[in-house]
């Protein structure tokens, strides 16, 4: 008799108990695959795969504390990585070629995750990058409109580090707070703050947040 292989096993990171717990179900109804851990935010996905072995990670791309990507960054420098793969409620071309630049194997839709993510997780484990069959076309057509309507299409101009501070100035904390958050002094957050601003040509904690809803450090 041939032997059963062995599920593939997952970790599923989520801010939405609702959204796991469904994406869980679709997942541990398929006779491979199984999910052995469950964590809330990328910093909770990161610190349990120090003692959870998982083939492959599910990260939702806007989390508190630490993103999907943010999260994304660091699994991608572990020694044996698992595969990766984001989960998101937008059609965004930048959320996607970021998913791709950190490390991910694909980018899956929540809205037919019951379609696709099954898929996905199989094509990631095999070695291969999956995209939603619609997701090519809407991606060009998003680039496509912002052109003709001139925008400035945003592009990764950000330290990592640059990254997390702007994150939670987009959050609302304050110097102090991020500086005990970070474990970094108040004069550097100060100095981040400074170049973040100048780099990105912005003026105000307004503006600083709207930039982090486009680069999905945060949720609109």
């Amino acid at each position: 008799m041939t032997p059963t292989p062995p599920k593939i096993r997952i970790l599923l990171a989520d801010d939405h108990t609702l959204v796991r717990r469904g994406v869980r179900l679709i997942l541990d109804a398929e006779p491979d695959l199984e999910v052995v851990a469950e964590a809330a935010d990328g910093a909770e996905a990161v610190a349990a795969l120090r003692d959870v072995r998982a083939d492959l990670v599910i990260l939702d791309v806007a989390m508190p504390r630490m993103t999907g990507l943010q999260a994304a960054r660091t699994i991608a420098r572990m020694r044996t990585p698992p595969k990766m793969l984001m989960l998101s409620m937008h059609d965004n071309e930048q959320y996607f070629f970021e998913a791709l630049k950190v490390g991910a194997s694909g980018y899956v839709l929540k809205s037919v995750a019951d379609e696709d993510l099954v898929k996905a997780c199989r094509t990631a484990i095999q070695g291969r990058a999956f995209v939603y069959p619609g997701a090519m076309s809407a991606l060009v057509r998003d680039y496509l409109d912002r052109l003709n309507r001139g925008e400035s299409l945003p592009r990764t101009v950000l330290t990592e580090r640059e990254d997390e501070v702007l994150k939670l100035i987009a959050e609302g904390h304050s110097t102090r707070e991020i500086a005990r958050e970070l474990t970094i002094s108040y004069k550097t957050v100060e100095r981040h703050r400074e170049n973040i601003l100048a780099k990105l040509g912005l003026r105000d904690r307004t503006q600083v947040t709207r930039y982090a809803i486009r680069a999905g450090l945060i949720e609109p």
